[in-house]
């Protein structure tokens, strides 16, 4: 036993110091409110996207080899693409608005109830799904959604559905007033009564018909020209539905620049033993710089664990206002936005002060990497 000893004494700190888990039974609820933060104010739904360049870091990230870890990223349903290119051991969705967090709670319950794609889209729109559904699984995304387009609504069929999934977002754990229950429905009505052609909409501002619909939204494609949706193709939704069924695709309410969601991310992760492998941030550092909070996020942002291959990924509009900004070099024409690539190591070194970076010297920095596509 003497002789033993010192082995144990070697192995007793690793077995102490070993990550816990990333979820026990039970605790997604529990882990959203541990996160979360007071919400903010934001003057649209953001039902959908309006970054109609999202995938084109697709090839960039395989590229680096952006893999695994973890995945933190704000907005609705374009983060499962870049989660399905990832393929994370955890994705936390953090996001200003309380309602963003209702959204993906709605998502999460179509992604645990759906067989596949087409089942999913048709508990999202509310269309009857075909009765040979099985036969759907491997079909081109152009005929799914012509599907979808093809289908006549169905009144009573979406109230039974919101009904069964209602219950299921319940049973998830996390506590609902009669606002956020009123909120999700009135989430899920937008989409049956505008079907593929949702937008992004602000509601000081008339719907923008420049703006892509979801239909366009899922049918982009990365720079090489492929389709690079969740719902491109069955295993990337799989990837994603993988990970809901797990409960590891965690909402959280938090404000980037916010006094402890960030933070309490970037300990979380540290506690379970996992890197940032991408950060998306979409523009926000945009209203970041408008409202002087932009060195709150750089502090929050040194909180994150990160390996040599972290990435962050932002969207940037060419124009503000109704002035135009000088064009990127990664900007592909026909685009609105562009999307950027930039290693958390590059970020670091341009904000060691942060209160002396503007906007165009944090996003011009970023090189393109990879050729445009033709014009779209």
């Amino acid at each position: 036993m003497r002789r033993l000893r010192p082995l144990l004494a070697l192995v007793a700190p690793l077995v102490l110091s070993a990550p816990a888990p990333i979820l026990g039974q039970g605790d997604f609820a529990t882990l959203i409110q541990r996160l979360s933060e007071g919400e903010g104010y934001f003057p649209s739904d953001n039902l959908v996207t309006n970054e109609n360049s999202y995938l084109h870091v697709l090839g960039d990230l395989n590229a680096t080899g952006v893999r695994g870890g973890a995945y933190v990223g704000v907005g609705p349903e374009q983060s499962f693409s870049y989660i399905a290119t990832i393929h994370p051991e955890v994705a936390i969705l953090i996001d200003i608005r309380r309602d963003n967090m209702l959204l993906h709670l709605l998502l999460k319950a179509m992604f645990e109830e759906a067989r596949n794609r087409l089942e999913y889209l048709c508990l999202l729109y509310g269309r009857a799904p075909p009765e040979d559904l099985y036969l759907w699984t491997d079909v081109t995304l152009e005929a799914i959604l012509d599907y979808i387009d093809g289908a006549p609504a169905n009144p009573a069929l979406h109230g039974e559905n919101h009904r069964r999934l209602m219950e299921a977002l319940t049973a998830f754990g996390v506590p609902l007033s009669d606002m956020d229950r009123a909120t999700v429905r009135r989430f899920h009505d937008e989409f049956a009564f505008a079907g593929l052609d949702v937008r992004y909409s602000t509601r000081s501002r008339r719907l923008r018909l420049d703006f892509p619909s979801n239909r366009m939204i899922y049918l982009e494609v990365d720079r090489e020209g492929n389709q690079g949706s969740y719902l491109a193709t069955e295993d990337r939704w799989r990837a994603v539905r993988d990970l809901q069924l797990k409960d590891r695709v965690i909402p959280v309410v938090g404000d980037l620049a916010g006094p402890s969601a960030v933070r309490k991310v970037g300990d979380y992760l540290r506690e379970i033993g996992l890197t940032v492998s991408a950060l998306y941030v979409s523009n926000v550092e945009q209203y970041l710089f408008r409202g002087g909070l932009f060195p709150l996020f750089v502090d929050n942002v040194r909180n994150l664990p990160t390996g040599p291959n972290s990435v962050i990924i932002r969207s940037w509009f060419s124009r503000r206002g109704g002035d135009p900004w000088p064009a990127l070099p990664s900007q592909v024409p026909g685009y609105r936005s562009a999307q950027l690539l930039q290693t958390f190591a590059r970020f670091h070194a341009l904000t060691r002060q942060p209160e002396l970076v503007d906007y165009w010297t944090l996003i011009s920095d970023v090189e393109p990497r990879r050729a445009a596509l033709p014009p779209h």
